[in-house]
């Protein structure tokens, strides 16, 4: 009787574990996907210091925010949450300050990554992606930022 009862408590519980155990190690495990840019102004080598394509109006625009927001959903969805939305595992990335403070932290983030005591919580990005991908990105995070209410 006894060893029943303990099967049937144990066994709900690897079960548990095996499931939630694979859940926890798929954040930071993301495999990048690479993003045609083709069709946005092209920036060159060296990184931007700033987003060069924030001031961008009419069609280039909706193409920057486009293919941002496509980007988005393929290589920080997973972590920063569905629609920009952080459900607390990462950062919620439209909060950035959208001015060169703003600028500087991401910068920094997506050359850089994140890593905690050895493990990788997000893959350096330039490394996946060019420096129109990334800065689309930030643009179309800026545009679904949540905007301050009228008084």
């Amino acid at each position: 009787m006894k060893a029943a009862l303990t099967r049937l408590i144990i066994t709900p519980l690897a079960l548990t574990g095996l499931l939630l155990g694979g859940y926890a190690l798929a954040h930071g495990n993301v495999t990048p996907q690479s993003i045609d840019t083709s069709s946005l102004p092209a920036l060159g080598e060296e990184w931007n210091e700033t987003n060069p394509y924030r001031e961008q109006g009419g069609d280039v625009r909706l193409e920057i925010l486009r293919i941002g927001a496509s980007a988005y959903n393929q290589n920080c969805a997973r972590c920063h949450g569905l629609e920009g939305i952080s459900g607390g595992i990462a950062p919620d990335l439209r909060l950035l300050a959208a001015d060169i403070d703003g600028d500087e932290w991401y910068v920094y983030r997506v050359q850089n990554g994140a890593v905690r005591n050895g493990a990788v919580y997000m893959p350096k990005m330039t490394e996946h992606l060019n420096q129109e991908a990334l800065w689309a990105i930030r643009t179309w995070l800026e545009s679904v930022a949540p905007q301050p209410q009228a008084e």
